[in-house]
């Protein structure tokens, strides 16, 4: 692990566009479980898929009674300390931006401007209707839910949904844009805590290293990625990023340039 941290460092030092795209596995140490694991939500509850939210009143309740499930973990949820080695290296400007599939917001908790940041799959902090496009304050929302409203709708009469992708429904055209745009730019793409099985959001990192990047992989299972990297983790992301981040510290605290 040591050898391929130091390789990391050492790549995103001598410059470039340095891009980091996360996953679930980055937030799991903020107590935010992987969908997809055992035990997590999607292992307890078949998908409600947007045509059932938008067809049906009793599956955009049962959709939002899982909604508060989640959003009430999200409440304790703070950034851990791979979200703070990012931030840290975006602070030292070492960091073009992330793309995430994440919907937690914890990386613009940790202090990365929202410019910076592509939210492929939307943030469940945010509560969008479904016919004016309107947002809604989350809070009043989460205030409604818990005095009863089961399936909260807008003032102009449409669903209101969190502002994250469903199953089964377009994901945003402008992010995905975005995304593949930043990854084909990129110099270091890195991959933190993602298996790389959702399209389109799993092709990010073959774009960048089509692209000519250099690409790492930190993961502790297998991704399709792995043949192709220069670099590969089977470690936690925490430990891996904040090694990273002093590593990077220690090299530009020795040069004289910075």
């Amino acid at each position: 692990m040591e050898e391929n941290i130091e390789k990391m460092a050492e790549r995103i030092a001598r410059g470039g566009k340095t891009v980091f795209f996360t996953g679930a596995g980055i937030s799991t140490e903020s107590g935010i479980p992987d969908y997809r694991s055992q035990g997590g939500i999607w292992d307890r509850y078949r998908p409600v898929y947007f045509d059932e939210f938008m067809s049906s009143l009793e599956s955009r309740k049962e959709y939002w009674r899982r909604w508060v499930e989640l959003y009430g973990g999200l409440l304790k949820a703070r950034p851990n300390p791979a979200h703070l080695a990012l931030a840290g290296l975006f602070e030292a400007g070492l960091l073009e931006g992330v793309i995430t599939q994440n919907v937690d917001g914890l990386h613009e908790e940790s202090g990365i401007p929202p410019d910076r940041i592509i939210e492929l799959h939307g943030n469940t902090r945010r509560i969008r209707c479904m016919h004016c496009r309107q947002t809604t304050p989350t809070d009043a929302v989460w205030d409604r839910l818990n005095k009863g409203d089961a399936a909260p709708a807008c003032d102009c009469g449409g669903f209101l949904k969190p502002d994250t992708v469903s199953f089964g429904q377009a994901m945003p055209r402008e992010a995905v844009e975005r995304a593949v745009s930043l990854s084909r730019t990129s110099d270091v793409f890195i991959v933190v805590g993602s298996t790389l099985l959702v399209q389109p959001a799993a092709h990010m990192p073959f774009y960048a290293k089509e692209s000519g990047a250099w690409l790492a992989v930190v993961n502790l299972s297998e991704t399709p990625c792995d043949e192709l990297c220069d670099a590969l983790i089977r470690e936690k992301a925490g430990k891996v990023l904040s090694t990273l981040e002093g590593k990077l510290r220690e090299m530009a605290a020795l040069d004289p340039r910075r």
